[in-house]
């Protein structure tokens, strides 16, 4: 929960409403439109939120409970703050991606949503990426179908037929948050994308695709711009919420889009990056352009429209902080702090004397062709090396493997210069920046900003509130700048040239 009050006049602020629907909870943040600054923010509920796994490698939840959520964070910002909703001028909305919401035409809910970590579709998006074959998905998509939205609703035809025939209109998470809201069932050219519905060649909606999965063209709604008016908040919305009727929402994106337009990354060239359980390098590419073995996906960025191309490479590794927590509980010693951790590590020479760390243990990597490796510990010797030598090898291998990654990104045309992160999670660790930044060679910028704020702005730029993307962002405060160590870049491209071996041999 978070709360800022400064000395302005309020009756004279415009304020925006920036939503985030993650998996773990909805939060919800108040910007001033003039100052940018955050006034109030908070998340509902403060224990995660379930997700249900019928069988293995489902994962499923109650599109209620996000509306539910929503409504908590809403009135606790607004109780906050102390403003009346008509002060709020614009709405935006980032969410989880690749999920789907399945809708009748009284647009009832008709089934939980099968969310973004489920793997039930994979073998339909693997079978329609042979039928249709690799070079028209790769060419066209710019991705294989895999386990996106598409192929979740083909699983939907094949195993819940009665269920099926009901559907009058598929959304993604932020669709059905917008339809909650405004009454109206829409989507955008963004959202379509990171389903793999999306024409790049012909800039259409796949029919290909949808004749591939046996799916009509009707249960695609209309889209919208992602910043413009999407719709209205309706009267009965606004009576739950404590906002006013007729407050435009003008914003909509998916979470890693979204967290680049957070981070101010709009053009190519630009990166954004998370490192929290699983970690993720986003960069803007300015031409259409795939990975031949689809190791990473390309989607629509938030910008990206007919006459200028803005595709979000994303690069996704399972095994992030999920490992840096494993080593905390596991190796550490008992009752440390993660500050006290990269303290103790940190007296360890880069390069970790010869120990290497995969960190790939969290399921299935993209970048490795969907293999399972495991994680693994290379190059140990039990009179050399203690418990801080793996300390630190865990931060490296992770900070390597998204280097593994930003190279493929490389070869498809992206110049990696400048990283930008929000101020968090694996991004604290001065060990895990330096690494970064000395084995990429880029400098690192981090900046006080999240998701939700982040939605925030872009419905001020929707709103036409923000002139530019430059007005926008004029406040954004940046917290910190790594640059790479001359003098220490030789041991890390060394210690990485190891680790590359490693993970090289292992995928022979």
């Amino acid at each position: 929960m978070y709360l800022y009050r400064s000395n302005v006049n309020f009756e004279k602020v415009m304020y925006l409403l920036g939503y985030d629907i993650g998996s773990s909870s909805v939060k919800a943040s108040l910007v001033d439109a003039d100052t940018g600054m955050c006034i109030a923010s908070d998340f509902a509920p403060k224990r995660e939120m379930e997700i249900i796994a019928v069988k293995a490698g489902w994962a499923e939840q109650d599109p209620e409970r996000w509306w539910e959520n929503l409504q908590a964070a809403t009135q606790s910002v607004l109780a906050q703050s102390g403003i009346d909703g008509s002060e709020i001028k614009a709405i935006g909305i980032s969410y989880q991606m690749h999920g789907l919401v399945v809708v009748d035409k009284e647009r009832n809910v008709l089934r939980p949503a099968i969310i973004w970590c489920d793997s039930r579709a994979v073998p339909y998006g693997e079978r329609a990426f042979r039928t249709l074959g690799e070079t028209f998905c790769l060419e066209h998509l710019l991705n294989s179908p895999g386990n996106f939205t598409a192929s979740k609703l083909a699983w939907i035809k094949e195993n819940e037929p009665a269920v099926f025939e009901k559907i009058d209109k598929i959304m993604l998470p932020g669709d059905y948050i917008a339809m909650r809201l405004t009454g109206e069932v829409r989507t955008t050219v963004s959202g379509l994308s990171e389903g793999i519905f999306w024409d790049f060649k012909n800039e259409c909606l796949s029919k290909e695709l949808l004749a591939c999965y046996g799916l009509d063209e009707s249960l695609i709604a209309k889209t919208v711009p992602t910043f413009g008016l999407q719709g209205a908040v309706h009267a009965q919305a606004a009576r739950l919420l404590g906002l006013s009727a007729g407050t435009p929402v003008t914003y909509r994106a998916g979470d890693q889009p979204n967290n680049a337009l957070s981070l101010n990354v709009f053009n190519p060239g630009e990166i954004a990056s998370t490192a929290g359980t699983s970690g993720v390098v986003y960069g803007i590419n300015g031409t259409v352009n795939y990975d031949p073995l689809s190791r990473v996906n390309t989607f629509a960025h938030v910008n990206h429209k007919k006459g200028q191309t803005r595709l979000g490479v994303l690069l996704c590794i399972n095994g992030t902080g999920i490992l840096n927590s494993w080593i905390k509980r596991n190796v550490a010693p008992d009752d440390i702090s993660y500050s006290d951790m990269n303290l103790l590590a940190s007296q360890v020479e880069i390069g970790c004397d010869g120990v290497s760390i995969v960190p790939f243990g969290n399921g299935a990597e993209r970048i490795l062709q969907n293999r399972e490796t495991g994680a693994s510990i290379h190059g140990l010797n039990y009179n050399r090396h203690d418990r801080y030598h793996l300390m630190r090898a865990a931060q490296e291998g992770i900070v390597f493997s998204f280097k593994y990654g930003m190279e493929i990104m490389e070869n498809m045309g992206i110049d990696i210069r400048t990283i930008k992160a929000g101020h968090a999670n694996m991004f604290l660790s001065p060990i895990f920046r330096d690494t970064l930044a000395g084995v990429t060679e880029a400098v690192i910028e981090l900046y006080d900003t999240d998701g939700s704020v982040g939605a925030a702005r872009g419905a001020g730029i929707g709103a036409g509130i923000y002139k530019s993307t430059e007005e926008a962002f004029a406040s954004l405060k940046k917290i910190q700048v790594i640059e790479p160590e001359s003098k220490n870049i030789p041991a890390y491209k060394e210690a990485y040239a190891r680790w590359k071996g490693i993970v090289e041999n292992m995928m022979k």
